[in-house]
């Protein structure tokens, strides 16, 4: 079986890359929709040279057990037959060491297989101190046209903290994210932020207010938040931050297939 443990490896990262990304929509959990290709790619070649390697290893097996001929009579005065067998031995050692330790790897690739960790939740939320953009206050360009007006949680917290035009006032906003939880039965819609992969995730939240709401979801599930612009300290300074959503309905919904904000 030692002979086939690099096929098993490549095969099982290979079939667990192509799980998350050409049989379903996991790899969002990970990185950005726009790596979908280079998953699919590099799953398929690690298939391909997983393969490769476990049809090598099966040709080797059969070369062993071929019969040998009639071995030759040896020289008892030459020593190089005992030199060969010393060499097989350590080489034979070396050989199968490798192997013992790389079947470790099979772990969190069965892992990726069969158990795909979630996305980003609360934890990596209450890890993540408040990220605002080195931007200075100025006016941001007018929203689209709706009623309630669909926004990322991202682009609320950026126009409720930098906008000196009050883009939010009088406008009914909805918003989507995974609730978690503050001090003193505070509690906010939250996302995560991905430029390129989860090691990169950066967080926005808002705080929910309002009279309509009874009681704060559970941490970590999926709420769509309808409500309106609550003003909140002076606008570029860390006293506006987190920006308030007063709220009037509060919906929990299932986990989008793409858990990560867009800017």
């Amino acid at each position: 079986m030692r002979r086939y443990g690099s096929a098993v490896l490549l095969l099982l990262v290979g079939g667990a890359v192509l799980r998350i990304s050409l049989f379903s929509e996991l790899y969002l959990r990970y990185v950005q929709p726009a790596l979908r290709p280079y998953l699919v790619i590099s799953g398929g070649l690690l298939m391909l040279l997983g393969s490769v390697a476990a049809v090598r290893g099966m040709r080797q097996r059969e070369e062993e057990e071929e019969p040998e001929g009639e071995p030759e009579e040896e020289d008892p005065d030459e020593d190089h037959g005992h030199g060969h067998g010393d060499g097989h031995g350590h080489g034979h050692g070396h050989a199968h060491g490798g192997p013992r330790i790389a079947w470790l790897l099979t772990l969190p690739a069965l892992a990726l297989l069969l158990f795909p960790p979630p996305a980003l939740g609360s934890y990596s939320a209450s890890r993540e101190e408040a990220q605002r953009a080195a931007q200075g206050v100025g006016t941001f360009s007018a929203l689209p046209a709706g009623n309630p007006l669909d926004i990322s949680v991202a682009q609320y917290s950026s126009r409720a903290i930098y906008d000196t035009g009050h883009s939010l006032k009088g406008r009914t906003l909805r918003m989507t994210g995974f609730v978690t939880h503050g001090s003193h039965g505070t509690w906010y819609v939250t996302r995560l932020l991905v430029t390129c992969c989860a090691a990169d995730a950066t967080i926005s939240k808002v705080e929910i207010r309002g009279e309509e709401v009874d009681g704060a979801p559970q941490t970590d599930s999926w709420v769509t938040v309808t409500g309106v612009w609550l003003p909140k300290g002076k606008l570029g300074t860390d006293g506006a931050w987190p920006p308030v959503l007063k709220a009037t309905t509060v919906t929990q919904v299932k986990e989008p297939a793409d858990p990560y904000d867009k800017r």
